[in-house]
């Protein structure tokens, strides 16, 4: 009787500690589980959440951009490409009298696409159309190299802030970054009296790696 107790025992013991094993097992994977949850979700610190910003090397997005000077007030929706810190483009969707106009950036050099229409009169007319500042690349670039670059928070969003200056000429950028799920919403782009001169409100940002 004594055997049978000792063999029922030892059953019993093995059961408990494998048991036991599968308990830390579960453990083990459900902390990798959320560690991992959280350094890829939406539990990203707002520290993560601008530095995935500052490190993206492809994107391409539509942006909704709307500019405003002393004369008149321009609207227009455009495409961006941005390869690499040597090649990007944007792409005119609206106002449709320019839609297809192309802007080519690569190592430097600027090249226009649109052999239909008059490209001088178009940029005439469609100010920072041109330049460089409605890349969401150039806002990255400018906050890396200005040693006052910021960002703040509020309970919905992370502002990053930055300033160009040229000449006499400063420009006060903000990108506005939504905290639940780490995506770029909107720029503003400030003039040396402080008024919002572009508005541009991000329809998506696809990042490609």
């Amino acid at each position: 009787m004594n055997k049978l107790k000792d063999k029922k025992v030892i059953r019993i013991s093995k059961r408990f500690y494998i048991l036991i094993l599968i308990l830390i097992l579960f453990v083990i994977f459900f902390a990798f589980f959320m560690v991992k949850n959280f350094k890829s979700g939406n539990n990203k610190s707002s520290q993560d959440m601008v530095n995935d910003i500052l490190n993206m090397k492809t994107y391409n997005t539509i942006i909704e951009v709307e500019v405003k000077s002393n004369k008149n007030q321009n609207k227009y929706v455009i495409k961006q490409v941005y390869n690499s810190e040597n090649e990007n483009s944007q792409e005119v969707i609206e106002p449709s009298n320019i839609s297809g106009v192309k802007i080519i950036k690569t190592n430097g050099d600027l090249k226009l696409e649109n052999s239909k229409l008059n490209l001088i009169s178009v940029f005439q007319n469609y100010i920072y159309l041109s330049e460089n500042d409605l890349d969401l690349s150039s806002f990255i670039s400018d906050y890396r190299n200005n040693e006052n670059s910021n960002y703040t928070e509020n309970n919905d969003e992370i502002v990053m802030r930055t300033e160009k200056v040229n000449s006499n000429n400063k420009k006060i950028k903000k990108l506005y970054i939504n905290k639940k799920n780490g995506k770029v919403e909107k720029m503003e782009i400030e003039d040396t009296n402080k008024k919002t001169a572009v508005y541009i409100l991000y329809r998506e940002v696809n990042v490609n790696s």
